[in-house]
């Protein structure tokens, strides 16, 4: 959940300097920190309804919620956005074999809505101690925000065709979170592109959900079906190309040549994996039971996914790795 401030008057000049605040948040055990004004941009509004208007955003309406173009609709008072990255990435290999499930590496470990609102909370309060007239509002996934698009423009990282943010210490595995405050703070530089010609994510999607460069379909995305989908059934065109895929997706990430080259294991012993999370059988997860559901995933985001929904996306790969006489392909 993101924080609930009760607002205060814009602070033009700031009673704490923008360097101590990040070297507060590198204290607290963020791994990057970074500055921007709280200015909407017209072509990211622009970019956003034209998404919305192909209906790239599936089933997922509050992709269409107000506050998410206009940062004053969640702190009227709002002048800068403190934006943070969180190394997430564990090493750890996947088996290769088609009776293991595949579950995208954010989800390995705790929940990380409870590490990275620990931090955020820990960094406004902070802040707000510093003098009474400042105010926050901290916020991470939860909150109607375009992270991606603060974090690029606070100089973090860019926005790659796959739509994620990379940054060229960790790639692309980093989760990603906000504090608004009422403080004019000097900003970073946006970060420029650096995916160059490179296009390995979209030739690599088996569904081929990245439309175009930086433009990601959701009605064609894994991730979506298998975290998002409540209907009974996966669309054909996507149970037939799961690839082993349970629980989100990491195929346009794993391919990208910055997280080949610079991802990094995180030192956050939270993101350390469970072990049964790394390589569950499909088999165990097609007849998952909802009280085997509450053992195996504790304290996870991956709860998100409910237990007929895990047999769901199981029972889909089991059926797409066998032909109409039983044998497998």
């Amino acid at each position: 959940m993101d924080s609930s401030p009760v607002d205060s008057s814009p602070v033009d000049r700031s009673p704490v300097d923008r360097d101590r605040i990040k070297q507060k948040a590198l204290e607290l055990g963020f791994h990057k920190v970074g500055i921007a004004i709280a200015e909407p941009q017209a072509r990211e509004q622009e970019a956003l309804q034209r998404w919305l208007a192909q209906g790239y955003q599936a089933d997922m309406a509050w992709m269409a919620n107000p506050k998410r173009q206009d940062l004053h609709l969640l702190l009227p008072s709002v002048q800068s956005v403190i934006c943070v990255a969180l190394n997430y990435y564990a090493p750890d290999d996947r088996p290769t074999e088609p009776q293991y499930a595949k579950i995208a590496r954010y989800g390995w470990g705790k929940d990380y809505h409870r590490v990275m609102h620990k931090k955020l909370k820990a960094l406004a309060t902070w802040l707000e101690a510093q003098d009474e007239a400042i105010a926050t509002r901290y916020c991470s996934d939860t909150a109607p925000i375009q992270d991606k698009v603060w974090a690029e423009r606070a100089g973090l990282g860019w926005i790659a065709k796959n739509s994620n943010l990379i940054t060229r210490e960790y790639g692309s595995w980093v989760f990603l979170g906000e504090v608004l405050t009422n403080l004019q703070l000097e900003p970073d530089r946006p970060h420029l592109p650096h995916c160059g010609t490179c296009t390995r994510c979209l030739e690599a999607c088996p569904t081929e959900a990245i439309v175009q460069p930086f433009v990601v379909d959701a009605n064609r995305c894994i991730a979506y079906h298998t975290i998002e989908n409540r209907a009974e059934t996966l669309p054909e065109p996507i149970a037939a190309n799961l690839q082993g895929w349970v629980a989100g997706c990491d195929i346009c990430q794993d391919v990208c040549p910055w997280n080949q080259r610079f991802a990094q294991e995180t030192d956050v012993a939270e993101f350390q994996p469970y072990p049964w999370n790394v390589a569950p059988k499909l088999e165990a997860i097609a007849t998952l039971s909802d009280t085997e559901w509450e053992q195996r995933f504790p304290a996870s985001a991956l709860r998100r996914i409910k237990p007929n929904m895990f047999r769901r996306n199981a029972q889909a790969n089991l059926k797409a790795t066998t032909n109409d006489d039983g044998n497998e392909m």
